[in-house]
């Protein structure tokens, strides 16, 4: 039996491949020079294209330019960085002004501390530390976990991402192969490089499983100093926690003594004003945020309880020398108090709606295997009919589906992150017509698979 969608997915996906090669002739001159100087020829690897990636020349508004001078309506949004959109006057008028009085002093200033208060009532927390990445705020956030319990081992879920250091670097995108059975999932180091003994102090359990983190916390949770999670798993597309189920692991967490962690990185600023935090209205011990939170500048923090985070003040190292940066501090400040703003997210909800149900009448009209999530600034189409609820039901995702759809799309005018696990940014600078043109761009797609 043949399946048609994988047969005009096979067919569109080499025709729009061709077609993307030959209007970005710029993007692989600039590719070759770069490949002699930086590896993969891109400044990170999530960067990386096949067989190249395009390079953007500049941005405004909802739009960006690549090199070859072709236009784009921007959904991938810098990973999600982007919600104040580009070059946001109130933005570029905070760092113009930042950068007039001085953009780095190893010092904290008056504004630093402003973010820091913004953040801490924004997000519910007692105190915070500021980074300089998703990453950096993470691994503080564990060290700080580690040193308030005087424990040593990291529970994570199965399939989630939280940063490039060794000890979030397991089962993050582990082969069907590699991943163990479901009751016991193994640690499966994501890169090369690291220690083989590092495995001992993760492990790892599915998202949206009361039982399995009830089993694990029973048999281990005396050695258990933290269980990090994305409130929402955002690097498969977007899977909401199921009902109960926070609250339950928030039950779990407090009654072993393990510091519940939440990765907000994506899902701060973007979900909602508060984040997940707000969303679903569980408050964990630490939160760690990036992206949305500095307006398209590194910034980046973890906060929590006051009891957790005064362990800094008792021999627990966390230290940058840009953390709280006046430049980025002062970026950040403006994008949360001046651009987002309760307004600006009814807006945001208003568009994320109209733009995941347009798609999903196109998916049901081509009866596609395929389906919708739409979470206010953030949303995502997944190629499995039926919705996500952890790493596992990713794996049966049409990935020939997706590899159709980026080059389409991209052909059309839409720029997106270009990996079938990532989802959509809409930004405050987004119009409806921004939002009707990738759905007619989305829809034209779902025709040509059905043809």
């Amino acid at each position: 039996m043949t399946d048609k969608f994988a047969d005009n997915a096979e067919r569109i996906a080499f025709a729009e491949k061709a077609r993307l090669l030959d209007r970005t002739t710029a993007s692989k001159a600039l590719f070759e020079r770069a490949s002699k100087h930086l590896p993969l020829g891109v400044a990170s690897s999530f960067q990386a294209g096949d067989p190249y990636p395009l390079y953007v020349a500049k941005g405004s508004g909802a739009h960006i330019w690549d090199v070859d001078g072709n236009e784009y309506l921007d959904f991938h949004g810098g990973f999600g960085a982007n919600m104040v959109g580009h070059a946001h006057p109130k933005v570029v008028e905070a760092i113009d002004r930042a950068a007039r009085t001085g953009t780095h002093f190893a010092a904290t200033t008056d504004v630093t501390v402003q973010f820091a208060e913004e953040l801490c009532r924004r997000f519910r927390l007692d105190k915070v530390r500021l980074a300089n990445s998703g990453t950096e705020a993470t691994m503080d956030a564990i060290r700080i976990a580690r040193a308030a319990t005087g424990r040593d081992v990291v529970a994570k879920i199965e399939g989630s991402y939280h940063g490039h250091h060794d000890t979030v670097m397991f089962s993050v995108v582990p082969n069907a192969d590699a991943m163990g059975g479901r009751d016991q999932p193994l640690s499966t180091p994501m890169s090369k490089g690291i220690p083989a003994g590092m495995a001992q102090w993760t492990t790892a359990v599915p998202f949206n499983d009361v039982v399995a983190v009830d089993r694990l916390f029973s048999d281990r949770g005396s050695e258990i100093a933290c269980l990090i999670m994305e409130p929402v798993m955002m690097n498969i597309g977007c899977v909401p926690p199921a009902p109960g189920y926070l609250e339950a692991v928030r039950e779990l967490c407090t009654k072993h003594g393990v510091v519940f962690i939440f990765d907000e990185v994506k899902s701060g600023a973007t979900i909602a004003e508060g984040g997940a935090i707000e969303r679903y209205g569980v408050q964990p011990d630490l939160a760690c945020f990036a992206k949305a939170i500095g307006g398209g500048t590194p910034a980046a923090a973890f906060g929590g309880k006051a009891e957790i985070m005064d362990v800094i003040e008792h021999g627990a190292a966390q230290q940058g020398t840009f953390n709280g940066n006046p430049l980025v501090a002062a970026a950040g400040l403006a994008a949360l108090t001046e651009v987002l703003t309760p307004d600006a997210y009814d807006y945001l909800g208003a568009l994320g709606t109209r733009l995941a149900d347009g798609c999903a009448k196109a998916i049901a009209e081509h009866g596609l295997p395929a389906h919708t999530v739409d979470l206010g600034a953030k949303g995502c189409i997944s190629y499995r009919a039926e919705p996500l609820t952890n790493y596992r039901d990713f794996l049966e995702t049409r990935t020939e589906l997706y590899g159709a759809s980026f080059p389409w799309v991209v052909n059309r005018g839409v720029f997106m992150t270009p990996g079938d696990e990532e989802q959509w940014t809409i930004s405050v600078q987004h119009t409806d017509a921004d939002i009707d043109r990738y759905i007619e761009v989305f829809s034209e797609f779902c025709a040509a698979l059905d043809a």
